[in-house]
Protein backbone atom coordinates (compact mmCIF):
# COMPACT_ATOMS: atom_id res chain seq x y z
CA UNK A 1 0.00 0.00 0.00
CA UNK A 2 1.33 3.53 -1.02
CA UNK A 3 2.39 5.22 1.89
CA UNK A 4 0.45 8.02 1.42
CA UNK A 5 -2.58 5.94 1.60
CA UNK A 6 -4.87 5.21 4.85
CA UNK A 7 -4.16 1.90 6.11
CA UNK A 8 -8.09 0.63 5.47
CA UNK A 9 -8.31 2.44 2.45
CA UNK A 10 -11.74 1.38 0.59
CA UNK A 11 -12.01 -1.34 3.09
CA UNK A 12 -16.03 -1.85 3.56
CA UNK A 13 -16.35 -3.14 7.26
CA UNK A 14 -20.00 -4.40 8.30
CA UNK A 15 -20.66 -2.47 12.06
CA UNK A 16 -23.02 -4.90 13.55
CA UNK A 17 -22.89 -3.57 17.06
CA UNK A 18 -26.34 -1.93 18.22
CA UNK A 19 -27.52 1.76 16.35
CA UNK A 20 -26.49 3.94 19.15
CA UNK A 21 -23.22 2.10 19.72
CA UNK A 22 -22.24 1.64 16.21
CA UNK A 23 -21.42 5.60 15.44
CA UNK A 24 -18.30 5.78 17.40
CA UNK A 25 -16.57 2.92 15.71
CA UNK A 26 -18.22 3.71 12.14
CA UNK A 27 -16.22 7.19 12.68
CA UNK A 28 -12.94 5.21 13.60
CA UNK A 29 -13.27 3.03 10.47
CA UNK A 30 -13.55 5.89 8.43
CA UNK A 31 -10.58 8.12 10.48
CA UNK A 32 -8.54 5.19 8.72
CA UNK A 33 -9.68 5.13 5.47
CA UNK A 34 -12.42 2.22 5.26
CA UNK A 35 -16.08 2.70 4.43
CA UNK A 36 -18.10 1.31 7.22
CA UNK A 37 -21.91 -0.09 6.34
CA UNK A 38 -23.86 0.07 9.87
CA UNK A 39 -26.29 -3.29 10.02
CA UNK A 40 -27.36 -3.78 13.54
CA UNK A 41 -27.24 -7.06 14.38
CA UNK A 42 -29.20 -6.38 17.64
CA UNK A 43 -31.97 -4.20 18.16
CA UNK A 44 -32.14 -2.69 22.03
CA UNK A 45 -35.34 -1.95 23.40
CA UNK A 46 -36.42 -0.69 27.09
CA UNK A 47 -37.14 -3.43 29.65
CA UNK A 48 -40.51 -4.89 29.70
CA UNK A 49 -40.98 -4.23 33.24
CA UNK A 50 -39.13 -0.39 33.63
CA UNK A 51 -41.15 -0.51 37.38
CA UNK A 52 -38.47 -2.90 38.39
CA UNK A 53 -35.85 -0.66 36.95
CA UNK A 54 -36.84 2.22 38.79
CA UNK A 55 -37.17 0.33 42.33
CA UNK A 56 -33.87 -0.71 42.09
CA UNK A 57 -32.43 2.19 40.89
CA UNK A 58 -33.86 3.75 44.12
CA UNK A 59 -32.53 1.01 46.29
CA UNK A 60 -29.33 1.60 45.37
CA UNK A 61 -27.60 2.95 48.51
CA UNK A 62 -28.43 -0.19 50.02
CA UNK A 63 -25.36 -2.00 47.76
CA UNK A 64 -22.01 -2.07 47.78
CA UNK A 65 -21.16 -2.45 44.51
CA UNK A 66 -22.96 -2.22 40.77
CA UNK A 67 -21.93 -3.94 37.82
CA UNK A 68 -22.97 -2.94 34.44
CA UNK A 69 -22.31 -5.68 32.02
CA UNK A 70 -22.48 -3.38 28.69
CA UNK A 71 -23.13 -0.25 27.30
CA UNK A 72 -26.05 -0.80 26.62
CA UNK A 73 -26.64 -1.32 30.39
CA UNK A 74 -25.60 1.86 31.34
CA UNK A 75 -27.42 3.73 28.94
CA UNK A 76 -30.84 2.04 29.71
CA UNK A 77 -30.17 1.61 33.43
CA UNK A 78 -27.79 3.80 35.30
CA UNK A 79 -29.47 6.86 37.15
CA UNK A 80 -28.45 10.14 36.91
CA UNK A 81 -25.27 11.26 38.82
CA UNK A 82 -27.35 12.96 41.02
CA UNK A 83 -29.00 9.89 42.10
CA UNK A 84 -25.59 8.08 42.66
CA UNK A 85 -24.56 6.82 46.08
CA UNK A 86 -21.42 8.44 46.69
CA UNK A 87 -19.95 5.47 48.36
CA UNK A 88 -20.97 2.87 45.76
CA UNK A 89 -18.37 1.55 43.60
CA UNK A 90 -19.23 0.94 40.09
CA UNK A 91 -17.73 -2.03 37.76
CA UNK A 92 -17.76 -2.46 34.04
CA UNK A 93 -16.25 -5.25 32.20
CA UNK A 94 -14.41 -2.55 29.22
CA UNK A 95 -13.29 0.73 29.01
CA UNK A 96 -16.34 1.46 26.35
CA UNK A 97 -18.85 0.90 29.01
CA UNK A 98 -16.53 3.16 31.49
CA UNK A 99 -16.92 5.73 29.15
CA UNK A 100 -20.50 5.72 28.76
CA UNK A 101 -21.10 5.65 33.17
CA UNK A 102 -18.30 8.71 32.85
CA UNK A 103 -20.34 10.94 30.48
CA UNK A 104 -23.30 10.20 32.97
CA UNK A 105 -20.81 11.74 35.53
CA UNK A 106 -19.62 8.25 37.30
CA UNK A 107 -15.98 8.14 37.71
CA UNK A 108 -13.65 5.91 39.18
CA UNK A 109 -15.48 3.26 37.47
CA UNK A 110 -13.43 -0.18 38.37
CA UNK A 111 -12.16 -2.15 34.75
CA UNK A 112 -10.12 -5.10 34.27
CA UNK A 113 -6.71 -4.47 32.81
CA UNK A 114 -6.78 -7.17 30.41
CA UNK A 115 -9.54 -9.83 29.42
CA UNK A 116 -12.08 -6.83 28.80
CA UNK A 117 -15.52 -9.42 29.97
CA UNK A 118 -17.01 -11.20 32.74
CA UNK A 119 -14.04 -13.74 33.61
CA UNK A 120 -11.91 -10.15 33.63
CA UNK A 121 -14.52 -8.58 36.07
CA UNK A 122 -14.23 -11.56 38.28
CA UNK A 123 -10.47 -11.29 38.29
CA UNK A 124 -10.44 -7.51 39.86
CA UNK A 125 -9.26 -7.50 43.66
CA UNK A 126 -12.67 -5.84 44.85
CA UNK A 127 -14.44 -8.69 43.40
CA UNK A 128 -12.19 -11.56 44.28
CA UNK A 129 -13.65 -11.47 48.79
CA UNK A 130 -16.96 -10.30 48.19
CA UNK A 131 -18.27 -12.09 51.04
CA UNK A 132 -20.97 -10.23 53.00
CA UNK A 133 -21.79 -7.69 50.26
CA UNK A 134 -23.70 -6.58 48.18
CA UNK A 135 -23.78 -6.39 44.46
CA UNK A 136 -26.77 -5.18 41.70
CA UNK A 137 -25.95 -6.83 38.20
CA UNK A 138 -27.30 -4.08 35.77
CA UNK A 139 -28.65 -6.62 32.34
CA UNK A 140 -30.16 -7.31 29.45
CA UNK A 141 -33.32 -9.69 29.65
CA UNK A 142 -31.88 -13.29 29.81
CA UNK A 143 -28.25 -12.23 30.30
CA UNK A 144 -25.36 -14.83 31.36
CA UNK A 145 -25.38 -15.75 35.32
CA UNK A 146 -21.22 -16.53 35.01
CA UNK A 147 -20.94 -13.65 36.69
CA UNK A 148 -24.06 -13.46 39.60
CA UNK A 149 -23.25 -17.17 40.17
CA UNK A 150 -19.64 -16.73 40.97
CA UNK A 151 -20.17 -13.94 43.40
CA UNK A 152 -22.47 -16.15 45.00
CA UNK A 153 -20.07 -18.87 45.37
CA UNK A 154 -17.77 -16.21 46.81
CA UNK A 155 -19.87 -15.18 49.55
CA UNK A 156 -22.22 -12.30 47.81
CA UNK A 157 -25.35 -11.35 47.93
CA UNK A 158 -26.55 -10.85 44.70
CA UNK A 159 -29.31 -9.12 42.83
CA UNK A 160 -30.09 -8.46 38.99
CA UNK A 161 -32.25 -6.02 37.04
CA UNK A 162 -33.16 -6.10 33.52
CA UNK A 163 -32.67 -2.80 32.38
CA UNK A 164 -33.11 -3.35 28.32
CA UNK A 165 -34.35 -6.63 25.61
CA UNK A 166 -33.11 -7.63 22.74
CA UNK A 167 -34.78 -8.61 19.15
CA UNK A 168 -33.55 -9.34 15.87
CA UNK A 169 -32.89 -6.99 13.56
CA UNK A 170 -36.33 -5.67 11.49
CA UNK A 171 -34.85 -5.06 8.15
CA UNK A 172 -35.04 -8.95 7.44
CA UNK A 173 -32.96 -11.01 4.91
CA UNK A 174 -33.40 -9.00 2.22
CA UNK A 175 -32.00 -6.19 4.13
CA UNK A 176 -29.10 -8.21 4.84
CA UNK A 177 -28.54 -9.95 1.70
CA UNK A 178 -28.58 -6.31 -0.09
CA UNK A 179 -25.33 -5.24 2.43
CA UNK A 180 -23.40 -7.92 0.51
CA UNK A 181 -24.93 -7.95 -2.87
CA UNK A 182 -24.99 -4.35 -4.01
CA UNK A 183 -21.06 -2.95 -3.30
CA UNK A 184 -19.60 -5.89 -1.20
CA UNK A 185 -18.03 -6.40 2.49
CA UNK A 186 -14.19 -6.84 2.71
CA UNK A 187 -14.80 -7.68 6.80
CA UNK A 188 -17.42 -8.10 8.93
CA UNK A 189 -17.40 -7.04 12.89
CA UNK A 190 -19.30 -8.55 15.21
CA UNK A 191 -19.85 -8.43 19.04
CA UNK A 192 -21.59 -10.99 20.40
CA UNK A 193 -22.67 -14.72 19.86
CA UNK A 194 -26.70 -13.57 19.98
CA UNK A 195 -25.89 -10.60 16.99
CA UNK A 196 -23.74 -13.67 14.89
CA UNK A 197 -27.06 -16.08 15.58
CA UNK A 198 -29.47 -13.09 14.35
CA UNK A 199 -27.64 -12.63 11.06
CA UNK A 200 -27.17 -15.92 10.45
CA UNK A 201 -30.65 -16.55 11.15
CA UNK A 202 -31.48 -14.41 8.31
CA UNK A 203 -28.98 -14.67 5.78
CA UNK A 204 -30.03 -16.78 2.78
CA UNK A 205 -27.29 -19.28 1.41
CA UNK A 206 -26.08 -16.92 -1.51
CA UNK A 207 -25.76 -14.53 1.80
CA UNK A 208 -23.88 -17.08 3.74
CA UNK A 209 -21.10 -17.88 1.30
CA UNK A 210 -20.55 -14.14 0.50
CA UNK A 211 -20.22 -13.77 4.35
CA UNK A 212 -17.34 -16.82 4.16
CA UNK A 213 -15.40 -15.34 1.44
CA UNK A 214 -14.59 -12.45 3.69
CA UNK A 215 -13.08 -12.22 7.44
CA UNK A 216 -15.25 -12.08 10.95
CA UNK A 217 -13.54 -10.09 13.70
CA UNK A 218 -15.04 -10.99 17.19
CA UNK A 219 -13.31 -9.32 20.38
CA UNK A 220 -13.74 -12.62 22.16
CA UNK A 221 -12.69 -16.07 21.58
CA UNK A 222 -16.14 -17.46 22.68
CA UNK A 223 -17.95 -15.55 19.97
CA UNK A 224 -14.98 -16.09 17.53
CA UNK A 225 -15.33 -19.81 17.98
CA UNK A 226 -19.47 -19.69 17.54
CA UNK A 227 -18.43 -17.88 13.84
CA UNK A 228 -15.96 -20.81 13.15
CA UNK A 229 -18.53 -23.13 14.02
CA UNK A 230 -20.42 -21.55 10.98
CA UNK A 231 -17.36 -22.08 8.69
CA UNK A 232 -16.53 -18.17 9.50
CA UNK A 233 -13.34 -17.16 8.87
CA UNK A 234 -12.52 -15.90 12.64
CA UNK A 235 -10.29 -13.44 13.73
CA UNK A 236 -9.87 -13.35 17.33
CA UNK A 237 -8.60 -9.58 18.57
CA UNK A 238 -8.69 -7.84 21.65
CA UNK A 239 -11.81 -6.23 23.59
CA UNK A 240 -13.92 -3.16 22.88
CA UNK A 241 -13.86 -0.93 19.42
CA UNK A 242 -10.03 -0.03 20.20
CA UNK A 243 -9.16 -4.07 19.32
CA UNK A 244 -11.47 -4.92 16.90
CA UNK A 245 -9.76 -1.46 15.20
CA UNK A 246 -6.64 -3.10 15.98
CA UNK A 247 -7.35 -6.17 14.48
CA UNK A 248 -8.53 -4.66 10.85
CA UNK A 249 -5.57 -2.49 10.92
CA UNK A 250 -3.24 -6.19 11.39
CA UNK A 251 -5.29 -7.73 9.06
CA UNK A 252 -5.67 -5.62 5.97
CA UNK A 253 -1.70 -4.36 6.23
CA UNK A 254 -1.07 -7.91 4.19
CA UNK A 255 -4.68 -8.64 3.08
CA UNK A 256 -5.60 -5.51 0.66
CA UNK A 257 -9.27 -4.75 0.23
CA UNK A 258 -10.79 -6.05 -2.97
CA UNK A 259 -11.66 -2.78 -4.24
CA UNK A 260 -7.90 -2.40 -4.04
Amino acid sequence: MPPDRPPLAGARILVTRPARQAAGFAHRISELGGIPVVFPAIVILPPADPAALERAQAALAGYDGAVFVSANAVEYGAPSAERWPSRLLAFAPGPGTADVLADLGIANVRVPSTNFDTEGLLALPELAAPAGRRFLIFRGEGGRELLGDTLVARGAHVDYVACYRRAAPDAGAAGFAAVFTQDGIDAVTITSSEGLDNLWAIADEATRAAWRACPTFAPHPRIAARAAALGLEAVTTRGGDAGLADGLLKWFISHPPKSN
